[in-house]
């Protein structure tokens, strides 16, 4: 039975008064001014109110809610929205203003063929953003199915930045020489660097359990029930081990080995079938070795997690994995995930950027001397060898230089 236009337009009409109501956190996004988008990301990135703030920006060009349509899929009265329903959407709208609208669709992933509704708008000229759960709308999925129509737009956490302006802290000009605003953003700062930048999790008091249930979401919904495992402690192994060993390189053959020494029965193929779903869901973020041979990028890499929060909730001493997964987090958002790499040849150097001619280390502390002879005579000879680089280290709060290297506190770095 097809949904009635009269609950279509209720739907419409109530979601245009939650987008005019609703407190937007701007985040530094630049649409095409004719392009049409899917956003893709972990759960509770932020994807609908990434739409949201598109909307406010067409609003401030001069466009109303009659060249705008909105349809949210998660709605209970579209329960039973069904492919044939998608003229009805249109139907409805121009019954409503008469005129060819933008067109938005939120978590439209559960309606049957809605790609090829997609598609079929795109080559009639309108313009269309679109979101979607994991589970069933990956990024390599959508690049697939919808080919050069669309732009793929990656969703992350918060930025400490974004995350500030989210609790309402506003910082003035020179405030890093304010004793009391210096003080406050340190103070958010310890908040994000445990708990994450997940944009539907900072309002909650008890955020480890919100995280632990969306693990469970991403872990049960998206990787599990996805990819149809069966053998859920297997995977829920895999994701403990690539937690804690998140600094390190890690080879499919040890995590074979490993979930094997716990009883379970598993091949190197499955193994890496299980990385990559992980990976699929965002829960992670594989790094390749920049000058590694090419079986030594596929087979040797590192995987940093999408959000602290979530990483924290399977370590126990988790300071300096904390600290090296927040720089891999930030460094992907600003250059993209493909554009960042690690360096193992004889030392290692924690993140190279090309593009950005940028060399890393993170290190929670570098007090101790076994860990600045560690941390920085790999930078120095980098540096030497490549003199239009820039070369620093991340520390979690030390400011210094040695052997003429600066070592910068995360919190200003993030915030530059």
């Amino acid at each position: 039975m097809s949904i009635s236009k009269d609950i279509i337009k209720q739907c419409l009409m109530n979601k245009q008064r939650e987008i005019d109501e609703a407190e937007i956190i701007n985040r530094p996004i630049e649409f095409e001014p004719n392009g049409n988008y899917v956003i893709v990301g972990v759960r509770h990135a932020g994807k609908s109110y990434m739409l949201y703030q598109r909307v406010r920006q067409l609003q401030a060009e001069g466009k109303g809610w009659d060249e705008i349509l909105f349809i949210d899929f998660e709605d209970e009265r579209l329960a039973e929205f069904q492919t044939e329903d998608f003229n009805s959407l249109l139907e409805a709208h121009l019954e409503l203003y008469g005129k060819k609208p933008i067109v938005f669709l939120d978590e439209v992933q559960n309606i049957p063929y809605w790609d090829k509704f997609v598609r079929r708008l795109a080559d009639a000229k309108y313009r269309v953003y679109v979101t979607g759960s994991n589970a069933k709308m990956l990024s390599k999925d959508v690049a697939t199915t919808l080919g050069g129509r669309f732009f793929i737009l990656d969703a992350y956490p918060y930025s400490l930045k974004e995350y500030l302006t989210a609790q309402h802290v506003e910082l003035k000009e020179h405030w890093q020489y304010d004793s009391v605003q210096r003080s406050e953003v340190k103070r958010h700062l310890s908040e994000y660097f445990y708990y994450g930048g997940l944009p539907e999790i900072i309002s909650f008091k008890n955020k480890r359990a919100m995280l632990s249930s969306l693990y469970q979401k991403i872990y049960l919904g998206d990787i599990c029930a996805r990819n149809k495992i069966k053998n859920e402690r297997v995977m829920n192994i895999l994701i403990k081990k690539m937690a804690e060993s998140v600094k390190q390189p890690l080879s499919f053959n040890r995590l074979k080995n490993i979930i094997v020494s716990t009883g379970s029965p598993i091949s190197v193929p499955t193994t890496i079938d299980y990385v990559d779903f992980t990976a699929d869901s965002w829960l992670v973020l594989p790094m390749e070795n920049e000058v590694g041979k090419l079986t030594e990028k596929e087979t040797q890499k590192k995987y940093y997690f999408i959000d602290n929060g979530l990483l924290n909730l399977f370590l126990t001493n988790p300071d300096t994995s904390l600290l090296e997964n927040m720089v891999a987090i930030e460094l992907c958002r600003r250059y993209g995930k493909d554009n960042v790499f690690y360096l193992n040849v004889d030392k290692e150097i924690d993140f190279l950027v090309p593009d950005a001619k940028l060399a890393i280390q993170a290190s929670y502390s570098i007090r101790e001397q076994s860990t600045k002879d560690r941390e920085i005579p790999p930078l120095v000879k980098y540096s030497k060898s490549h003199p239009d680089w820039q070369c620093f280290l991340i520390s979690y709060d030390e400011e210094t230089t040695e052997d003429g290297i600066n070592v910068i506190p995360v919190w200003k770095w993030l915030l530059s």
